[in-house]
């Protein structure tokens, strides 16, 4: 195997997951939008932050700001109170789902373990900060990225576990145990 690239960063991401609990912020986007005033231009800035706890719980915050830091500290604390609990099954989504905002259209599907996350930019960013490990994910709307993400925190926001249906349609679950003891669920009325 080559030595590494002195000049070429690390890009190897920290595969560990994060503890559960400890709420993580990831930049998925920062603007920079000039106005032309009579000295020259003016930038201003604008940043697009997910926050999630990787144990269920996640949300995004939009800041703006004339220096980046700012913008982001904004956008983080948007991201923290707009955080909100999301369905999930062991590693993955309950069922399949398509989230709408705006032009932005997610769909997401549950994958079987090890599969990992099969996701780009923004939707990424959430899926993983709402703690799911296996998931694959298409984006088939907009590309703007606000728009994906919240389209992608919608799809999350639709997501109804087994138990939840079960007990909206007055179904109760009947547990029956197989002749190798494996226990299955059976829904009757």
């Amino acid at each position: 195997m080559a030595p590494p690239n002195p000049r070429r960063p690390d890009r190897s991401t920290d595969k560990t997951p994060a503890a559960k609990g400890d709420t993580t912020e990831k930049v998925v986007f920062i603007n920079r939008c000039a106005k032309v005033v009579k000295g020259g231009r003016r930038f201003s800035f604008s940043a697009l932050i997910v926050a999630g706890d990787h144990d269920g719980k996640v949300g995004v915050g939009f800041g703006k700001a004339n220096e980046v830091a700012e913008a982001i500290r904004k956008a983080s604390e948007a991201a923290r109170k707009s955080m909100e609990k999301v369905s999930l099954h062991e590693n993955t989504i309950p069922h399949e789902t398509i989230g709408e905002y705006g032009g932005g259209r997610v769909l997401l599907r549950p994958a079987s373990p090890g599969t990992g996350v099969i996701a780009g930019g923004g939707v990424r960013a959430v899926v993983e900060a709402a703690g799911i490990r296996d998931v694959l994910a298409k984006s088939l709307g907009s590309s703007n990225h606000a728009n994906v993400v919240k389209a992608t925190i919608e799809a999350l926001r639709n997501l109804r576990r087994r138990d939840e249906i079960f007990k909206v349609r007055g179904i109760r679950p009947q547990v029956k145990t197989r002749p190798d003891g494996e226990v299955n669920d059976v829904a009757t009325s």
